[in-house]
């Protein structure tokens, strides 16, 4: 199967999650009109901009890994589909670890549902690896595992231990799992400018 559908659904759905996020960000009630006003709103806040980067994080490798395939299967589809169930949770947990701050559950939660995407985001790309051969190029791209693969599930673990104990502790260790995924795999665009060149 031809992977453009897949390509505009997902898409569709990363956009509707950003939506359903920026939502939930509420117009102070109170107040006099100035900036101190927002106060209060700051870790919803916070909390939406950390969501945001996930989101357009997952997003950006996405479009990167799909450019290194040609075809997709069913087992694919629904590969997919399991990583955007997880990526939906996102604006429920944003919303909540925003509205309760520095409370455990909320952020254990927040850092489950990171935690089940990126699970699911390694099971999409060996469902793309094994789809058809003509996705080798995926397949030889990624097949020595990088630092932040290997040490991204224990960050995700880490903080959702920490929740418990040391809240901003677990904010910090999802916010730095958000800044070493900020740059796209580089073995993927090394190898499509490779790929290209010949």
């Amino acid at each position: 199967m031809e992977k453009n559908r897949l390509e505009a659904f997902s898409d569709g759905v990363l956009a509707i999650i950003i939506t359903i996020m920026v939502l939930e960000l509420k117009i102070p009630e109170a107040g006099d009109g100035h900036f101190s006003d927002l106060v209060p709103a700051l870790p919803k806040f916070l909390s939406y901009i950390l969501s945001f980067v996930y989101v357009g994080i997952y997003w950006n490798n996405h479009h990167h890994l799909l450019q290194c395939c040609k075809l997709v299967n069913g087992k694919v589809l629904w590969a997919n589909l399991h990583l955007l169930f997880w990526l939906s949770l996102f604006p429920f947990t944003t919303a909540w670890a925003g509205e309760h701050h520095l409370m455990g559950a909320p952020l254990a939660m927040y850092g489950f549902v990171l935690f089940m995407a990126a699970i699911a985001w390694v099971i999409l790309l060996n469902c793309l690896i094994k789809a058809d051969d003509s996705n080798v190029l995926l397949a030889k791209a990624v097949e020595n595992k990088t630092l932040k693969e290997k040490i991204s599930p224990f960050i995700y673990i880490a903080g959702i231990v920490s929740s418990f104990f040391i809240p901003w502790l677990a904010i910090s260790f999802y916010a730095v799992s958000a800044v070493i995924w900020l740059v796209p795999d580089k073995r993927i665009e090394n190898a499509l400018r490779e790929a290209r060149s010949k």
